[in-house]
């Protein structure tokens, strides 16, 4: 899978919102026992997965300002 650059393009939400959401998930799942040893078995990349999620909206998160 790649970067799903259709998906970022039409996003109209915060993209500085939902790219740091991305890195944290993304972080949490490279660290071993998280889950990401299975997305990169397969054959996809732990950064494209986590971040087709997170603008499909299955990554929940809250703003500060909705905290």
């Amino acid at each position: 899978m790649s970067i799903p650059l259709d998906s970022l393009i039409d996003y109209e939400g915060n993209i500085y919102q939902i790219t740091c959401v991305a890195i944290k998930e993304a972080n949490i799942l490279s660290n071993p026992g998280c889950g990401g040893e299975e997305i990169e078995e397969n054959n996809g990349k732990i950064v494209s997965e986590v971040l087709a999620r997170a603008l499909a909206g299955e990554i929940k998160f809250d703003t500060p300002d909705e905290a």
